[in-house]
Protein backbone atom coordinates (compact mmCIF):
# COMPACT_ATOMS: atom_id res chain seq x y z
CA UNK A 1 0.00 0.00 0.00
CA UNK A 2 1.19 3.59 -0.57
CA UNK A 3 0.45 7.05 0.64
CA UNK A 4 -2.27 7.43 -2.69
CA UNK A 5 -4.24 4.40 -1.20
CA UNK A 6 -3.58 5.12 2.05
CA UNK A 7 -5.68 8.71 1.46
CA UNK A 8 -7.96 7.03 -1.00
CA UNK A 9 -9.05 4.33 2.06
CA UNK A 10 -8.75 7.31 4.47
CA UNK A 11 -10.93 10.14 3.20
CA UNK A 12 -9.72 12.52 4.74
CA UNK A 13 10.47 16.21 16.59
CA UNK A 14 11.91 13.90 17.06
CA UNK A 15 11.77 14.71 20.98
CA UNK A 16 15.42 14.42 22.26
CA UNK A 17 15.88 13.64 26.23
CA UNK A 18 18.89 15.06 27.65
CA UNK A 19 20.73 13.53 30.04
CA UNK A 20 22.78 15.83 32.38
CA UNK A 21 26.23 14.84 34.22
CA UNK A 22 26.63 14.53 37.84
CA UNK A 23 29.12 14.79 40.42
CA UNK A 24 30.39 11.89 42.45
CA UNK A 25 29.92 12.03 46.49
CA UNK A 26 33.42 12.87 46.78
CA UNK A 27 33.39 16.20 44.50
CA UNK A 28 31.80 19.42 46.55
CA UNK A 29 28.05 19.99 46.89
CA UNK A 30 27.05 20.96 43.65
CA UNK A 31 25.62 24.17 44.28
CA UNK A 32 29.10 24.88 45.34
CA UNK A 33 31.08 24.44 41.70
CA UNK A 34 28.05 24.15 39.46
CA UNK A 35 25.44 26.02 37.54
CA UNK A 36 22.64 23.09 36.92
CA UNK A 37 21.20 21.26 39.34
CA UNK A 38 21.77 18.10 41.19
CA UNK A 39 21.49 15.32 39.16
CA UNK A 40 18.52 14.21 42.07
CA UNK A 41 16.43 17.28 40.40
CA UNK A 42 16.87 15.58 36.92
CA UNK A 43 13.24 14.86 35.77
CA UNK A 44 12.32 13.63 32.29
CA UNK A 45 9.58 15.88 30.70
CA UNK A 46 6.41 13.93 30.07
CA UNK A 47 5.50 15.90 27.06
CA UNK A 48 9.18 14.86 26.01
CA UNK A 49 9.00 11.29 26.54
CA UNK A 50 5.48 11.22 24.49
CA UNK A 51 6.68 13.32 21.89
CA UNK A 52 9.73 10.36 21.45
CA UNK A 53 6.91 7.33 22.06
CA UNK A 54 4.50 8.56 19.37
CA UNK A 55 6.70 9.40 16.81
CA UNK A 56 7.82 5.93 17.16
CA UNK A 57 4.49 4.35 16.86
CA UNK A 58 4.08 6.86 14.09
CA UNK A 59 7.43 5.62 12.16
CA UNK A 60 6.35 2.12 13.34
CA UNK A 61 2.96 2.05 11.59
CA UNK A 62 4.18 3.19 8.29
CA UNK A 63 7.03 0.70 8.37
CA UNK A 64 4.77 -2.12 9.39
CA UNK A 65 2.36 -1.62 6.69
CA UNK A 66 5.05 -1.81 4.56
CA UNK A 67 5.89 -5.37 5.66
CA UNK A 68 2.47 -6.01 5.00
CA UNK A 69 2.06 -4.43 1.69
CA UNK A 70 4.91 -6.95 0.13
CA UNK A 71 2.58 -9.53 -0.01
CA UNK A 72 -0.92 -7.42 0.71
CA UNK A 73 -1.15 -8.96 3.32
CA UNK A 74 -4.31 -7.36 4.90
CA UNK A 75 -4.70 -10.02 8.01
CA UNK A 76 -0.78 -9.25 9.71
CA UNK A 77 -0.47 -9.31 13.38
CA UNK A 78 1.88 -6.56 13.08
CA UNK A 79 -0.34 -4.03 12.18
CA UNK A 80 -1.61 -3.68 15.24
CA UNK A 81 1.56 -3.17 17.12
CA UNK A 82 1.53 0.59 16.38
CA UNK A 83 -1.99 1.48 14.83
CA UNK A 84 -5.88 1.14 16.13
CA UNK A 85 -9.29 2.34 15.70
CA UNK A 86 -9.72 3.93 12.30
CA UNK A 87 -6.07 4.34 11.42
CA UNK A 88 -5.82 0.67 11.55
CA UNK A 89 -9.44 -0.22 9.81
CA UNK A 90 -8.00 2.22 6.70
CA UNK A 91 -4.63 0.14 6.94
CA UNK A 92 -6.26 -3.62 6.68
CA UNK A 93 -8.93 -2.68 4.18
CA UNK A 94 -6.50 -0.88 1.64
CA UNK A 95 -4.46 -3.96 1.95
CA UNK A 96 -7.08 -6.04 1.56
CA UNK A 97 -8.33 -4.49 -1.81
CA UNK A 98 -4.57 -4.63 -3.22
CA UNK A 99 -4.92 -8.26 -2.55
CA UNK A 100 -8.20 -8.38 -4.03
CA UNK A 101 -6.89 -6.39 -7.12
CA UNK A 102 -3.91 -8.58 -7.29
CA UNK A 103 -1.40 -6.17 -6.09
CA UNK A 104 2.05 -5.71 -3.92
CA UNK A 105 4.35 -2.23 -3.10
CA UNK A 106 7.48 -2.59 -3.04
CA UNK A 107 10.30 -0.51 -1.72
CA UNK A 108 9.87 2.00 1.07
CA UNK A 109 8.19 5.55 2.56
CA UNK A 110 10.37 7.29 3.96
CA UNK A 111 9.15 9.72 6.77
CA UNK A 112 10.19 13.06 7.98
CA UNK A 113 7.40 13.39 10.97
CA UNK A 114 7.81 16.21 13.19
CA UNK A 115 5.48 16.97 16.41
CA UNK A 116 2.66 19.51 16.34
CA UNK A 117 1.17 19.93 19.38
CA UNK A 118 0.97 17.78 22.50
CA UNK A 119 -1.88 17.87 25.08
CA UNK A 120 -2.43 17.79 27.93
CA UNK A 121 1.22 19.04 28.65
CA UNK A 122 1.52 17.55 31.67
CA UNK A 123 0.42 13.89 31.38
CA UNK A 124 -0.06 13.72 27.51
CA UNK A 125 -2.15 11.40 25.91
CA UNK A 126 -2.05 13.09 22.91
CA UNK A 127 0.06 13.86 19.82
CA UNK A 128 -0.84 15.59 17.09
CA UNK A 129 1.98 14.82 13.68
CA UNK A 130 2.71 16.19 10.76
CA UNK A 131 5.06 14.53 8.00
CA UNK A 132 6.35 15.38 4.50
CA UNK A 133 6.23 11.73 3.73
CA UNK A 134 8.08 10.50 0.17
CA UNK A 135 6.43 7.45 -1.27
CA UNK A 136 8.69 7.90 -4.28
CA UNK A 137 10.17 4.30 -4.13
CA UNK A 138 6.99 2.80 -2.40
CA UNK A 139 4.67 1.93 -5.25
CA UNK A 140 2.02 -0.80 -6.64
CA UNK A 141 3.33 -4.03 -9.04
CA UNK A 142 0.90 -6.55 -10.18
CA UNK A 143 1.48 -9.61 -8.01
CA UNK A 144 1.37 -12.13 -11.00
CA UNK A 145 3.67 -10.77 -13.35
CA UNK A 146 5.83 -7.47 -11.79
CA UNK A 147 4.26 -5.00 -14.12
CA UNK A 148 3.93 -1.76 -12.12
CA UNK A 149 0.55 -1.36 -11.63
CA UNK A 150 -1.31 1.93 -13.02
CA UNK A 151 -1.24 3.90 -9.31
CA UNK A 152 0.53 7.33 -10.85
CA UNK A 153 4.08 7.93 -9.72
CA UNK A 154 4.49 8.28 -5.79
CA UNK A 155 6.33 11.82 -4.39
CA UNK A 156 5.83 13.77 -1.18
CA UNK A 157 3.10 13.98 0.48
CA UNK A 158 1.92 15.94 3.33
CA UNK A 159 0.53 13.74 6.33
CA UNK A 160 -1.56 14.50 9.63
CA UNK A 161 -1.76 11.64 12.27
CA UNK A 162 -3.11 11.34 15.80
CA UNK A 163 -1.30 9.13 18.42
CA UNK A 164 -2.75 8.84 21.48
CA UNK A 165 -1.91 6.83 24.89
CA UNK A 166 -3.45 3.35 25.33
CA UNK A 167 -5.05 2.14 28.44
CA UNK A 168 -1.90 -0.29 28.84
CA UNK A 169 0.79 2.61 28.99
CA UNK A 170 1.53 1.75 25.20
CA UNK A 171 1.54 4.90 22.12
CA UNK A 172 -0.19 3.82 18.82
CA UNK A 173 -1.80 5.78 15.90
CA UNK A 174 -5.61 6.10 15.85
CA UNK A 175 -5.88 8.14 12.87
CA UNK A 176 -4.07 9.62 9.94
CA UNK A 177 -4.96 11.42 6.00
CA UNK A 178 -2.66 11.44 3.45
CA UNK A 179 -3.03 14.40 0.85
CA UNK A 180 -1.99 14.87 -2.60
CA UNK A 181 1.33 14.41 -4.21
CA UNK A 182 2.94 17.81 -4.53
CA UNK A 183 1.17 18.74 -0.96
CA UNK A 184 4.34 19.19 0.54
CA UNK A 185 8.19 19.03 -0.48
CA UNK A 186 10.99 17.08 0.86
Amino acid sequence: MNFGEAIRAAAASSAVLVLLGSCSSSEPHPAETSSGPPLSSVVTQPADLAKQRAITAYVGMWSDMADAAVTSDWQSPKLAQNATAEALQTISRSLYADHYNGLVTKGRPINHPQVERVEPQADPTTVKISDCGDSTNWLKYRADNGAPADDGPGGHRRIEALVKKAVDGSWKVTTFAVHEVGSCTG
